[in-house]
């Protein structure tokens, strides 16, 4: 009896101690999504009562901002959606492509002075966009690039984002290269052995930067911004900055109903990899 009134007290304490930290979670929880439901409410709301009410709470509901928000600018939403589809997807494929076998040939082949560009591929991850956007604009100009999709794309297939080539190897080295010898054996080369062999088994560090790619594709909006200025062209980003106008009204209303709906694609790309996400940054010593 006495050694179960001992133990009374320090399951109290413990399941209160459980219950604050729980409490403490939600609590952060609802301020980082403050933003997002004040979006929606306020896409919720007509667009003279937005600031009018700062409550999350509409005192009055109409979804005319999303019927407006679809056909306000010189095509209907739907269309720079697919603009951002045809980007965000060719993205997704050259880096898949080009960062996979960037990461092969740093992993697992020899060539000459391979620590020293592995060293250069790294501290690249440490430039800022702003350093390289200015050369990088100058030479697609000189190019006759501009007001096209390739400046956002062609980077891609040529192993531009080093970050995802950093993950691939760290995934790719904890491999048994066992593997590869016994492909070697059978008469596969460098190329099947990567395509056979190692590719199949980098599935969670494919997930990973195919959801990366994703996001932070769709989220672009300074190189968009820059290489693309005729109207047809715009992407998500380009068209929601269109929204606002310096000069005159700005429809805010209608620019937090197209943002939610640009925000559905990320969600369900997110949730629908999610299992592969965490599997692959799990696996690539980035915990």
């Amino acid at each position: 009896m006495a050694t179960a009134s001992r133990r009374l007290p320090v399951l109290y304490r413990r399941r209160v101690t459980r219950g604050a930290k729980h409490l403490l979670l939600i609590g952060f929880g609802l301020i980082m999504l403050y933003p997002l439901l004040w979006m929606i409410s306020s896409a919720l709301k007509p667009e003279e009562l937005i600031f009018r009410e700062p409550g999350l709470i509409p005192s009055e509901i109409t979804l005319e901002n999303f019927i407006e928000g679809w056909t306000a600018l010189a095509h209907p939403f739907g269309y720079y959606m697919w603009n951002s589809a045809i980007v965000t997807g060719l993205s997704i494929v050259g880096n898949l492509a080009a960062c996979s076998m960037a990461a092969y040939a740093f992993a697992r082949l020899n060539f000459p002075m391979k620590k020293f560009w592995f060293a250069i591929m790294l501290g690249s991850i440490m430039l800022p966009l702003h350093v390289v956007i200015v050369p990088q604009y100058i030479m697609f100009s000189k190019l006759d690039m501009i007001n096209t999709v390739w400046p956002l794309i062609l980077p891609k297939f040529l192993a531009h984002d080093s970050f995802f080539i950093f993950l691939m190897v760290q995934f790719i080295r904890t491999l048994p290269r066992e593997l590869d010898e016994a492909a070697s054996i059978d008469g596969a080369g460098y190329w099947r052995t990567f395509f056979r062999v190692i590719l199949p088994l980098c599935t969670p560090a494919l997930a990973t930067t195919a959801i990366f790619t994703f996001i932070w594709t769709w989220n672009d909006f300074l190189s968009q911004l820059l290489y693309l200025n005729n109207p047809d062209n715009f992407t998500v980003p380009v068209a929601l900055r269109t929204f606002l106008d310096s000069s005159g009204e700005s429809s805010w209303g209608p620019m937090f109903a197209m943002s939610i709906i640009a925000l559905g694609p990320i969600f369900g790309f997110f949730l629908a990899g999610q299992k592969y996400l965490i599997r692959g940054v799990a696996t690539t010593g980035l915990k």
